[in-house]
């Protein structure tokens, strides 16, 4: 099945008022540029984003912030965003912080259809505020629930019509895990190839979790913070 769709403008219809939406990405790295950017322009409020982070000031998922688009954020690492800070500091934005590998634990199991699991990470901590708590093997572990969202938006570097994907170096991050767990997966890619192009064996994500694809442009692949070693 052909699952390309002509643009970021396309990709995103039914995304409304109120939903929950997962987006791809490290920091700036593997991120939905077009699809955030189509999204601040489609103006839909009240969403909540589960995101490994929230952007930059003026960039990423930081744009979607500014226009006060963004109600609840899921995420780990939020540190590189004044304006979140400030929604967050304000009772703006509501906030679950959520350490990283649980957050990419939850996705997954989002995706494998797990509705929830135990782990240790976070015992002791408010992460463990109001969750149960069983031992095994002596050491106690919390329960948390598996994540998935009405629309999962990712970015890869390579895809073919039927939603294969292959991402390129660490720009693959959270976007394989949050890819399973959508109900409707929307890929952006770097460049859309023909079908027959891609060898399975690299193929990172099988087309079944994708359901529309298309080939992004103008890529900027912000850096969060360059650190460059002196000259001399």
């Amino acid at each position: 099945m052909n699952k390309t769709v002509k643009d970021a403008a396309s990709a995103i219809q039914g995304i409304k008022d109120n939903m929950t939406i997962m987006l791809g990405g490290f920091g700036l790295c593997g991120i939905p540029e077009n699809c955030i950017a189509e999204l601040v322009k489609a103006g839909v409020k009240g969403l909540t984003c589960i995101s490994n982070n929230a952007g930059v000031d003026e960039f990423g998922l930081g744009l979607l912030l500014q226009q006060k688009q963004i109600k609840k954020m899921i995420s780990s690492y939020v540190g590189e965003n004044d304006e979140f800070e400030r929604q967050m500091l304000s009772g703006e934005l509501e906030v679950d912080l959520i350490p990283q590998g649980s957050l990419a634990s939850r996705c997954q199991a989002g995706g494998a259809g797990v509705p929830a699991f135990y782990t240790p990470a976070g015992f002791g901590t408010e992460v463990a505020h109001g969750k149960e708590v069983r031992y095994f093997n002596g050491k106690p572990h919390i329960l948390e629930s598996a994540l998935t969202a009405d629309f999962a938006i990712v970015k890869a570097w390579k895809g073919d019509p039927y939603g294969n994907l292959i991402y390129k170096g660490t720009a693959r991050n959270f976007n394989p895990l949050m890819a399973m767990a959508g109900k409707i997966t929307i890929a952006e890619v770097e460049q859309l190839v023909e079908p027959g192009e891609l060898d399975p064996n690299f193929v990172h994500t099988p087309g079944i979790f994708i359901q529309r694809i298309f080939q992004g442009d103008k890529f900027e692949k912000r850096i969060e913070q360059r650190t460059v070693r002196s000259s001399t």
